[in-house]
């Protein structure tokens, strides 16, 4: 299996341009994880995979990671401290429900930019560019088989 199973070469793409344009307005990062299957809770992986990645050590904590196992058809958005403590509330719910309807409608790309558009949105809000821009973690998607 591999992530063109989920995603054609030229969506992946789309997906890595979507998280350099949402960064490019704040000193937020977005992580895109996707793996075939996950067992058991989608936000409890998630989270466990957000700390093994080393998201938490972002200097001003306002990483986020989207989490998507699409064979199993469950998926998770994770924030760290900083944003968590900035968005109102309900904020991840919305994300979520943008990426899940898209998902369920066979549109993981246009799912996974929207997301990855509205938290950009927030974390630009809350997070605004740095005069140096300093990407701290890599934009490219995380495959995981």
């Amino acid at each position: 299996m591999a992530l063109t199973d989920f995603l054609k070469t030229e969506e992946q793409q789309r997906v890595v341009d979507a998280i350099a344009e949402a960064e490019h307005c704040t000193s937020g990062e977005i992580c895109v994880h996707i793996t075939p299957r996950c067992w058991g809770s989608p936000y409890k992986k998630a989270l466990r995979k957000f700390y093994k990645l080393g998201l938490f050590k972002t200097e001003r904590r306002n990483a986020v990671l989207i989490f998507v196992a699409y064979k199993s058809r469950k998926f998770a958005i994770i924030g760290d401290e900083g944003i968590n403590n900035c968005v109102p509330e309900g904020f991840w719910n919305k994300a979520l429900q943008q990426l899940g309807d898209k998902l369920k409608t066979g549109e993981p790309c246009q799912g996974l930019c929207q997301a990855i558009h509205l938290i950009g949105e927030q974390l630009s809000a809350f997070f605004p560019a740095d005069k140096e821009e300093n990407n701290e973690l890599s934009n490219e998607i995380i495959y995981e088989d």
